[in-house]
């Protein structure tokens, strides 16, 4: 069992911080002894003779100007000795700076400044590199990032500003500071539309909702940029058109961490592309069966598009898990479920949980040797208020809620994202407010599963969503295909005909668009032309 002391040093009274460490340790095995506030480098030198510690934590948040003489004297007469000890400093950043110009601090192996999650701290204690100047970079696969980072989610952002130069600048920001494990390049709707063919490029819209992505050089200058720090994952989102080619690009210039497909989207019926909804189908499958080939994880962005332009949310639980169903006909091993709460944003916190653990009962139901996924969590980005102070809550309640789900991923949106693409200041701030939540969850909260109507309302859904499912296959009336949940053909007619519909799509080609809904209660249900809320059946009987 290896040994930690813990001590606030000089006149530091201070002990809050130390003895916190001191419990995490001891909950990870360790044999700690705590040596009191206030004690001096002579007592310090004799607790270490007397306790023989592997690891010497040494406190101290006093003013900056009193440290360099005391952790002077502490080099001389204890660190540098040449003891195989391990010094490791908690202390304020303004004393940190000041050691590190008096170039102090590499007496240390590790310098904590408080403002680090404790999942930092505890891949410190488990010998895990955290990726700073004393360490390696963490793993750079999804999976393997997932159980690096255990018992806390991978957090995840969006980035991708107007220029290239300003994106590139922005994420050696982010990689330094550590805060996300997974940088989300967002391309400008020109690179998702036309990368392979610059010539149709409307030139005014260049950098139009991200980053301006012109070259296979670009990307690397984009990747090369996230190689420091805690050497972040990045991926990016799929193109619109030419989507097996540019998923290629992004696995040989970014080390795409996992894809990111539709299944019914990016064509006529979104105006992504001009593509025609049953091409698209089989061009996504194909995009999917190519990643499911090479053991990349993959995501299918599917079931919130429909929640987005206001489909009720059995229809929403039913294309989550037709999505799922069609990634592992593909032959996807590791599938990442993104769970997009407060989508829409009028719906309620109860009737949202409810939705998501719908979502996540029929898509597990899928799991076998062959297929397993992971659980991403985020908020809606049309549910952040204008105002920045109320957006910071809508971030930190909304992230409480997902905490529910227990997820591996947690896709942070910035507070700012209502007004504006985010900054790293703002990603960073953001990330913060997420870690401090998280922390308190990990830690311990009440279980919202076991709420009656919860329950009710999932247990609903899927009801709903089966029926949605059987509607789907009843289309194959003649049999004519083996399995008519992965049929282009199939899935194409179930738009058409509107068993997937929503309201965003009325008058759109290629889309049903009669489907009405409302909110009751804070759940999006079906409706008839009177304001009436209809049930799945009787909304199903109407699109023979």
């Amino acid at each position: 069992m290896k040994k930690i002391l813990g001590v606030s040093v000089g006149s530091c009274v201070h002990v809050a911080g130390i003895i916190s460490f001191l419990n995490i340790a001891a909950k990870l095995g360790y044999n700690t002894k705590y040596a009191g506030s206030a004690v001096s480098v002579e007592n310090l030198d004799k607790a270490i003779n007397e306790f023989m510690p592997d690891i010497v934590g040494i406190s101290y948040r006093l003013t900056p100007e009193s440290s360099a003489e005391l952790f002077n004297t502490i080099n001389k007469k204890i660190i540098s000795s040449g003891s195989k000890i391990s010094f490791i400093l908690g202390t304020t950043s303004s004393v940190a700076d000041f050691l590190e110009k008096k170039g102090l601090l590499g007496m240390f192996d590790k310098i904590f400044t408080g403002g680090e999650p404790e999942d930092q701290i505890i891949q410190y204690l488990e010998g895990k590199k955290t990726g700073d100047r004393h360490s390696g970079k963490p793993p750079q696969n999804l999976l393997d990032r997932i159980l690096y980072k255990k018992p806390y989610p991978l957090l995840r952002h969006h980035y991708g500003r107007p220029t290239l130069k300003e994106t590139v600048e922005g994420i050696k920001v982010l990689s330094d500071s550590g805060f996300l494990d997974v940088i989300s390049l967002g391309p400008d709707q020109n690179t998702q539309e036309f990368f392979f063919h610059p010539e149709k490029m409307n030139r005014q819209q260049d950098g139009a909702g991200g980053v301006p992505i012109r070259s296979e050089d670009d990307l690397g200058q984009l990747y090369t940029a996230s190689r420091t720090g805690n050497y972040p994952l990045m991926r990016c989102y799929s193109g619109t058109n030419d989507v097996l080619k540019f998923a290629e690009i992004l696995v040989k210039n970014i080390n795409n961490a996992w894809c990111a497909i539709p299944l019914l989207w990016y064509n006529e019926i979104d105006n992504r592309s001009s593509r025609k909804l049953e091409v698209a189908i089989k061009e996504n499958q194909e995009v999917m069966r190519w990643h499911g080939w090479r053991n990349i994880p993959l995501e299918v962005n599917e079931s919130h598009h429909w929640s987005l332009r206001y489909s009720s949310d059995s229809i929403a639980v039913a294309a989550a898990y037709i999505a799922a169903y069609n990634a592992k006909k593909m032959g996807v091993k590791n599938y990442v479920a993104q769970y997009m709460f407060n989508t829409p944003a009028q719906i309620s916190f109860t009737m949202d949980l409810a939705k998501m653990l719908a979502k996540v009962e029929m898509i597990e139901s899928l799991h076998d040797d062959s297929f397993t996924s992971f659980r991403e969590t985020r908020s809606g980005l049309y549910s952040m208020p204008a105002d920045f102070n109320k957006g910071k809550g809508q971030l930190a309640s909304s992230t409480m809620l997902q905490m529910q789900l227990n997820p591996s991923i947690v896709h942070v949106v910035a507070y700012c994202e209502s007004s504006y693409a985010a900054k790293p200041e703002d990603i960073i701030q953001s990330c913060s407010i997420v870690q401090k939540v998280i922390q308190n969850c990990v830690y311990g909260a009440p279980d919202m599963q076991c709420d009656l109507h919860v329950n009710a309302r999932k247990k609903n859904l899927i009801h709903d969503a089966e029926l949605i499912i059987k509607k789907i296959k009843s289309l194959d009336f003649e049999k004519k295909y083996g399995d008519p949940l992965t049929e282009p053909a199939i899935l194409a007619e179930a738009v058409r005909k509107g068993i997937l519909d929503a309201p965003h799509l009325a008058g759109v080609k290629g889309a049903c668009g009669k489907l009405q809904t409302m909110f009751f209660d804070g759940a999006c249900l079906a409706i008839d032309d009177c304001g009436n809320i209809i049930s799945e059946e009787e909304r199903l009987e109407n699109t023979l």
